[in-house]
């Protein structure tokens, strides 16, 4: 199977600018780019598919260049909804330098930053030199801009999709660049792009879109409860990323293993099978967190999240050691309550039980652990010296509920 064969098997195609794309893919060696505005520093889950594309290629003998907006940036590229907030060039700057390094360590990839080409240019320049090329009416039909249109759009994100298709010029002009690679919603930049280099070069550029990862109700993948799931493991732990992939959806756990791995086509579909005739034991939700966790973080970091999870399944939290339980803890909502108070008091404070009646209900009937250790006194105190780590405990609720408890 040729690579944009493959591309599509996985579902990574969405969009292409022209069909001459599949032979340059499987048979040339080019230069093409990614893009993506320093809004943090680090990349997410989101981020990954777009980047595994980028390694692909890069595997395949193309030069991959990631473009890290430090120019954009300032801007902001129009959300669906609402105006972007704006950054200082003091924050987009720290975002800049902890994207590069993740993304060299992580992919080994060559990063750019635009404003090293924007900070220089004028507004007479802008306006001459590209704002000619582009009629309004074609900038009003892209996307992006007509979902803006009933509650407005500034003139600034207006202006996002020249600067875009600047950068693609100059990296066309400067680094042979002819091929620009991005999720589905900038299809319209990208494109703006293509339109520029033809009139202002008279040459032809390329590109293509990838879908987005989504979960089985349409919404976007990469938070867990509101949480954004980061590629650094100091924002979010090789347990919490683990955690996070083996409870993808039986839906969906065939796609993202297609998506966010290098497997290739039998063991994936023999994965498949085996969600359809033996779901219960989430062999696919394994392999995909596996993966996806050694790639980024490495074998050791995924047994750690192994042992974190295993040890909590079993109750055994106190086989963990410190920096253990520190990523244990992280991968939970954390509840404050006053030390000093008994059992049943902390269980209803904490919303553990619903009243004092269910919550000695809950410690005669053996269901309530401190710490990995079983609690079926009702006058028990939870106080700070039982605490497991700084001034946290964690409290187990039958068998897999576990809460953390922030004693103050």
């Amino acid at each position: 199977m040729k690579l944009f064969e493959e591309l599509q098997w996985r579902g990574l195609i969405n969009d292409i600018s022209s069909p001459e794309i599949e032979d340059m893919l499987n048979n040339k060696s080019i230069t093409f780019y990614i893009g993506t505005d320093p809004t943090g520093d680090s990349l997410h889950i989101g981020h990954y598919s777009s980047f595994l594309i980028a390694k692909r290629l890069k595997d395949a003998g193309h030069h991959p260049i990631l473009l890290v907006g430090g120019g954009t940036g300032l801007i902001g590229d129009p959300k669906p909804n609402t105006e972007r907030p704006m950054i200082t060039k003091e924050q987009l700057d720290h975002n800049y330098r902890k994207l590069r390094k993740q993304v060299e360590d992580i992919f080994g990839f060559e990063v750019v930053n635009n404003y090293d080409w924007m900070k220089d240019l004028n507004f007479i320049d802008y306006l001459r030199d590209y704002g000619k090329y582009f009629n309004l009416n074609y900038m009003l039909a892209k996307e992006t801009v007509k979902s803006r249109m009933d509650i407005g759009i500034t003139y600034t994100e207006f202006s996002y999709m020249i600067l875009q298709a600047l950068d693609f010029l100059h990296l066309f002009d400067n680094k042979n660049t002819v091929l620009q690679v991005g999720g589905q919603d900038q299809w319209g930049n990208i494109t703006a792009g293509i339109e520029l280099i033809r009139k202002k070069t008279g040459k032809e550029a390329f590109g293509f879109t990838m879908p987005l990862i989504t979960k089985a109700d349409g919404t976007k993948f990469g938070k867990s409860e509101g949480k954004a799931i980061w590629l650094d493991k100091n924002q979010t732990s090789s347990y919490e990323l683990y955690q996070f992939l083996v409870n993808a959806e039986d839906e969906k756990v065939i796609d993202y293993l297609k998506k966010l791995t290098f497997l290739d086509r039998p063991t994936i579909e023999a994965l498949e099978e085996k969600v359809k005739t033996e779901p219960f034991k989430r062999e696919a939700q394994k392999v995909l967190a596996k993966e996806v966790v050694t790639y980024l973080h490495g074998e050791d970091e995924y047994d750690k999240a192994l042992r974190i999870t295993n040890a909590l399944f079993k109750g055994n939290i106190q086989d963990l050691d410190k920096n253990e339980l520190a990523d244990a803890i992280r991968g939970f909502d954390t509840i404050q309550v006053k030390e000093g108070m008994d059992i049943v008091n902390c269980l209803v404070e904490s919303n553990i039980a619903s009243s004092k009646r269910e919550a000695r209900e809950f410690v005669s009937g053996n269901s309530i652990a401190i710490n990995g250790i079983k609690v079926t006194d009702v006058e028990y105190n939870v106080n700070k010296e039982q605490c497991i780590i700084n001034n946290y405990t964690i409290v187990k609720k039958g068998k897999r509920n576990y809460y953390v408890l922030e004693l103050i």
